[in-house]
């Protein structure tokens, strides 16, 4: 992402996104990535956290969720959020990029509504496929992009093979 929106515009998409939750609950769309309990999970580009908090509630104590986003706001929001529903399951980064995590960490990344907006969306998903496990699932979605544009933007550089097209999702594989 070139740099944050604004504290304005934040607020708007934050209040935006509270209507989209409603007819769209976060657990509805994130049955598609099969979340399990114990698992890993990157949100990259979180915003606000919708999917952040139901994913540290599906992964369980055992599991964590890692809340990525460049803008302070929205980290600082799924941080105050987290713990008003005293999860300790989360851990926020702040970056445009480098998620700081280890090699082959991850079990499954959320890329949703964000890779339009990415100023180096080879190098996010160089970073996302190092990040995750081996057969880990980079879970997309991208309601500005058709899918031919998704299919072929995310799998051109063999980093991913696309898994499966849900009705919401796309799930995409971590080539070896």
């Amino acid at each position: 992402m070139d740099k944050p929106m604004s504290s304005f515009h934040f607020k708007i998409m934050s209040f935006m996104y509270k209507f989209r939750d409603f007819f769209l609950p976060p657990r509805n769309i994130l049955k598609e990535a099969e979340i399990k309990p114990g698992f890993h999970v990157l949100d990259y580009g979180c915003g606000p956290g919708s999917y952040s908090i139901v994913a540290a509630e599906l992964v369980g104590t055992t599991g964590k969720v890692y809340a990525l986003d460049i803008n302070p706001l929205a980290v600082q929001q799924v941080k105050n959020i987290a713990s008003e529903k005293r999860l300790t399951n989360i851990e926020i980064i702040r970056s445009d990029c480098a998620t700081g995590l280890e090699n082959n960490s991850v079990d499954i990344v959320l890329l949703y509504d964000t890779f339009h907006m990415l100023r180096e969306p080879n190098g996010v998903l160089e970073e996302l496929q190092r990040v995750l496990k081996p057969n880990g699932i980079l879970s997309f979605s991208d309601n500005h992009m058709k899918e031919n544009e998704i299919i072929s933007k995310i799998t051109n550089r063999r980093l991913f093979r696309l898994l499966r097209k849900g009705k919401r999702t796309y799930s995409f594989l971590k080539e070896k």
